[in-house]
């Protein structure tokens, strides 16, 4: 159990930013469940910011390759297990046949696209001596659509995104602003009801606990509840972020100014989600615990 407490305390902190003997606490008042441990850190305001737990943890490379002859876009994920395979060549050439096979035969899911890449999957295990995992992937077809996207890093992080109207190099620019700002929904209205209502309900906590806010009028604080949810999710919205390239303007202002409406988009980043390094902190945690 020590050890598990102690795993938890980690992921817990790489989400919220609150201190160990925090973490320890709120794991303990929740039954060691990290969702409401993670609320129950922000309603007593101990941490710094509610962020997914995101940490890169596994090797690869996301990419997006485009078919010349029909226009369509895919993007996907291939994992390998060592930083010095994912910036190889042929780990790179690796992922690239895959990406091909996947847009040759429309593949519908990751499953299918395993089997159709299996071969190649073998090969590369025994060329390079690792083994390698298809995560995800999806493909954006090219329609009356303007398709951009961008690699950062030399893969760390890939997107692709459809516009109607505005040109390849707008739609690389607001490419290259997902990978930068990680937006999670295209809007605000995009946001689940379920998601608005639990940060609702995260935000009343907290305010309970907010000297500022505490005698405030029932309207006003429902006024500046709002304000802060609305801040919460703009700041995860494409739309209502400031723009990379102009940040005198909202996304959502630059494309309007230019008649153009952003139809999806896709981002992934390599590893986000997974975990794999095992940081020795276990007597940091213990000399704190005492």
């Amino acid at each position: 159990m020590a050890e598990s407490l102690i795993d938890l305390i980690k992921v817990l902190r790489d989400r919220t930013g609150a201190g160990l003997m925090d973490c320890k606490g709120a794991l303990l008042a929740n039954n060691c469940d990290l969702d409401k441990a993670t609320d129950w850190l922000r309603e007593k305001g101990l941490a710094k910011a509610a962020k997914k737990a995101d940490r890169i943890a596994a090797e690869g490379l996301a990419l997006t390759v485009k078919c010349e002859g029909c226009g369509k876009v895919v993007i996907l994920e291939v994992n390998c297990e060592t930083d010095f395979v994912a910036k190889g060549d042929a780990f790179r050439e690796f992922v690239t046949s895959i990406a091909k096979v996947i847009l040759k035969n429309e593949t519908k899911d990751v499953e299918e696209a395993k089997s159709l890449t299996s071969e190649l999957f073998a090969d590369a295990t025994v060329k390079m001596g690792e083994k390698f995992d298809l995560r995800r992937f999806a493909i954006v077809h090219k329609e009356d659509n303007v398709i951009g996207s961008y690699i950062h890093m030399g893969g760390k992080i890939a997107v692709v995104v459809s516009l109607s109207g505005g040109d390849d190099e707008v739609a690389k620019q607001v490419a290259m602003h997902i990978a930068a700002n990680n937006p999670q929904y295209l809007t605000v209205n995009d946001v689940p009801a379920d998601v608005r209502e639990h940060e609702m309900n995260v935000q009343k906590e907290a305010a309970k606990n907010d000297e500022k806010l505490a005698n405030k009028p029932a309207q006003v604080l429902e006024k500046i509840l709002e304000g802060k949810i609305n801040k919460y999710f703009a700041e995860m919205t494409l739309e209502a972020q400031p723009f990379l390239m102009d940040d005198s303007k909202t996304v959502g202002q630059f494309l309007s100014e230019k008649g153009i409406k952003v139809l999806g988009f896709v981002r992934y980043q390599v590893g986000e989600g997974l975990e794999k390094r095992k940081d020795d902190f276990a007597s940091e945690v213990m000399s704190q615990a005492k």
